[in-house]
């Protein structure tokens, strides 16, 4: 490479890092703000998961401490002291009304009742609390309420759909449809997202009713 050329390379080259320096004089805090995002992102994130196993921890010592207390009352009062956030207040509204059931049978349904219409709960929260107000209140809620209820929480795709179809056929069982039930207990068996101990207690309940468990 002859002189003249060799220098218009040197030229350009310089030329060239100095416009990369003015580049990164100009726009280099963008590097650095990204990379303080990214390092920062990794703190905030690490912190986060931190935080919330040291608040479900928390969380859960103080729900076991409440139930270690021996009277009901105490045990339901203890729960409602509890802070809780998202979530963890449709459990702690469910765990009262399992234990008010024993001692106030309205008041526990009641509570179901306020849980399984509250917006701010979980839809698989809410829906457990509506299972358990119809299992809990039998009779003494409607006929037509229960069907209804039951209808909804059984439709395809629901996550109680198995134990709201057993209580369905249950509901028709009171009714004296012992064929409908039967029916219903069948097509229930030939579900892939029944429990072990679920597809057993539907079996034996086919059985006795004079089905056979392996129909569907």
């Amino acid at each position: 490479m002859s002189n003249p050329d060799s220098f218009i390379d040197e030229v350009t080259e310089e030329l060239r890092r100095d416009k990369m320096m003015g580049y990164m004089r100009r726009y280099g805090w963008i590097a650095v703000l990204a990379v303080v995002l990214i390092v920062g992102g990794a703190a905030w994130n690490e912190w986060r998961k931190a935080s919330a196993r040291a608040s479900a921890e928390a969380f859960g010592d103080a729900v076991l401490a409440a139930l270690e207390n021996d009277a009901n009352s105490a045990r339901v009062n203890a729960l409602g002291r509890i802070e809780t956030t998202g979530a963890q207040a449709g459990l702690i509204a469910l765990m009262q009304a399992g234990e008010l059931l024993e001692t106030d049978r309205g008041a526990a349904l009641d509570a179901l009742q306020a849980a399984s219409v509250n917006p701010a709960l979980p839809d698989a929260y809410r829906q457990l609390a509506a299972l358990k107000r119809a299992i809990a209140a039998g009779a003494d809620l409607p006929l037509a309420e229960r069907e209804t209820l039951l209808a909804g929480l059984s439709q395809p795709g629901q996550p109680l759909r198995p134990l709201a179809l057993e209580q369905s056929a249950l509901l028709q069982l009171e009714q004296g449809n012992r064929e409908t039930a039967i029916e219903i207990l069948t097509d229930l068996l030939s579900q892939s997202d029944v429990s072990d101990a679920l597809r057993r207690r539907v079996s034996q309940l086919v059985t006795a009713l004079g089905g056979a468990p392996g129909s569907g």
